[in-house]
């Protein structure tokens, strides 16, 4: 990226403030990166827990796999799911609310005694599928805005700053030539007249 410049005192004053701003800036977003990282990471972990979880309680409850056949289809289903939305090292992403649950009515008499706890089982698979997508997409919004700020991270150190510190060296340097040229103007005029009052003298 060029960085636009003029050579004069105004530009000079701009560029300088456009260099103090990114200066200032940058232990920010070094942090910001660092955390983002650090909650990425933690988010990707808590999502592999979760679906560990349902690994875990799926060959827990293998024992009952016969028993699945008996129960009825469509007695506990999803109605809906809350979310929240919270925010983490700056980023809003979701969170887990509430899950509703519709459960048909069945007879606790003539119905296998199991049902109730196929019921929580079922439950409790779905909210470890559930929480484990969450994750999964948190994960993804932070990793995503981790990248967006180490490119900026980037672009501010490796591209920015020097391109303004070396724009700034330019300017300076041009006005210090200048200065000088027009001193060194000066004494020649200066130089030339005294010579002319001389000769005028002599004459």
């Amino acid at each position: 990226m060029a960085i636009v410049f003029q050579y004069n005192k105004t530009s000079l004053g701009n560029v300088t403030k456009q260099l103090k701003m990114r200066k200032s800036a940058l232990p920010t977003l070094k942090n910001k990166e660092s955390a983002l990282r650090i909650v990425s990471r933690d988010a990707k972990a808590e999502a592999d827990k979760y679906t560990a979880l349902v690994e875990e309680a799926l060959s827990k409850y293998d024992y009952l796999a016969a028993l699945w056949n008996e129960f009825t289809p469509g007695l506990i289903s999803i109605r809906d799911v809350d979310y929240r939305i919270e925010k983490v090292a700056g980023v809003k992403v979701p969170a887990l609310k509430e899950i509703h649950y519709e459960i048909a009515p069945f007879n606790a008499f003539t119905s296998p005694a199991w049902f109730a706890d196929g019921v929580r089982i079922l439950k409790e698979l779905t909210e470890f599928g559930i929480k484990s997508e969450i994750c999964v997409e948190k994960a993804r919004i932070l990793e995503y805005q981790r990248k967006k700020t180490t490119q900026k991270v980037n672009l501010y150190e490796k591209v920015q700053i020097p391109g303004y510190e070396e724009a700034i060296r330019k300017i300076k340097r041009f006005m210090e030539d200048e200065e000088n040229l027009s001193k060194a103007s000066s004494k020649i005029v200066k130089q030339r007249h005294q010579a002319e009052e001389e000769e005028e003298e002599k004459a």
